[in-house]
């Protein structure tokens, strides 16, 4: 997961960004060499902790998972030619990764400028070895007291840019919103001293995105290879509906992460409390027809963070039962 802040002032759209707008959409068609429909795909930081890259991709393989949320730094530092080899030997997909790119909502117009070039060559990398899909994650409020309007301008630009380069490539970027009330509050930092009691209090948030309709509307005004990353526990937590997914196009809709919830009162509710699909309160049944109704095709990672899959569990075993949990809930929404 990535993403963070940025100045005010990147506000015209790139010669970049406005390319992108001009591509047609056939050009981000899944790759030929994805399973069809839904597949799922293993998220290591999940439900394979504590092992590194390549073994990953090789748990993922005989665990029965068709693909991988796979790591992008190792992977290029193996190279093309070696990467291909390892997903041809084991024969899963590489099925996104974060987007490789410091601070890309955030910063120095002129460093994320710089970064666009590094951008194209790493995209480059992930295409060559058959990937399409980069994901970042879109912080739920706005910075340094912008309202909402400023701050929806700064990161439009800027996702416009970014959805220029990576374009060229055939590849698309999902932003991923975050849900819960945690994400909507004033949070100490980790590490950070307790507050001074005879301080003021700091100003309230300001919301910025956090459910789906407001996602795709920032999608769709960035440019057409960026979409939604969509992810269960988010959207149940931020009161999203069925209706909301059956109302998305389904190219907007860039990968999918799975979980379940135990009912609790929203100011309770923290990230790291998920459980396996099927075993809570959220629809999954209808959340997964609603995508299967509108025409998604692509990756589902059981993204179970917190202490239904302990530190003590080995990763094959964690990866084991998330992968059965959630073909159960696909086969019982009809969408295996």
């Amino acid at each position: 997961m990535a993403g963070r802040i940025d100045r005010r002032d990147f506000l015209t759209r790139t010669a970049l960004g406005a390319a992108a707008l001009t591509l047609p959409r056939r050009a981000f068609a899944q790759a030929a060499r994805d399973p069809a429909g839904m597949f799922v795909s293993l998220p290591p930081w999940a439900v394979a902790r504590n092992v590194g890259w390549p073994e990953q991709a090789r748990l993922a393989a005989r665990a029965g998972y068709q693909g991988i949320d796979w790591a992008f730094g190792p992977a290029k530092t193996a190279g093309v030619e070696a990467t291909k080899a390892l997903f041809a030997e084991i024969g899963i997909v590489p099925t996104i990764c974060n987007l490789p790119m410091q601070n890309p909502l955030g910063g120095e117009d002129a460093a994320f400028q710089a970064g666009l070039a590094k951008l194209d060559d790493d995209a480059a990398f992930a295409r060559a070895i058959g990937c399409r899909r980069f994901m970042l994650v879109l912080p739920a409020v706005t910075v340094n007291g912008q309202s909402k309007d400023e701050r929806w301008k700064v990161v439009q630009a800027r996702l416009s840019a970014v959805g220029g380069v990576i374009a060229k490539h055939e590849m698309r970027l999902g932003i991923e919103f975050l849900g819960p009330l945690m994400f909507r509050r004033n949070r100490p930092r980790p590490g950070a001293p307790p507050p001074d009691p005879a301080a003021p209090p700091p100003p309230p948030p300001v919301p910025f995105v956090w459910t789906l309709p407001e996602a795709l509307r920032l999608s769709e005004a960035s440019a057409p290879n960026i979409g939604v990353i969509l992810d269960a526990w988010h959207w149940y937590h931020s009161g999203g509906t069925v209706g909301d997914i059956r109302a998305a196009k389904p190219e907007r809709i860039v990968h999918i992460h799975v979980s379940d919830a135990k009912p609790m009162p929203p100011e309770d509710v923290r990230d790291d409390m998920r459980h396996f699909p099927g075993e809570g309160v959220i629809d999954l049944v209808g959340f997964f027809q609603a995508l299967k109704a509108i025409g998604y095709q692509g990756g589902v990672s059981p993204e179970t963070i917190g202490p239904r899959v302990p530190d003590t569990m080995a990763p094959e075993e964690s990866a084991k039962l998330a992968l059965a949990a959630t073909k159960a809930v696909l086969a019982k929404a009809g969408a295996a």
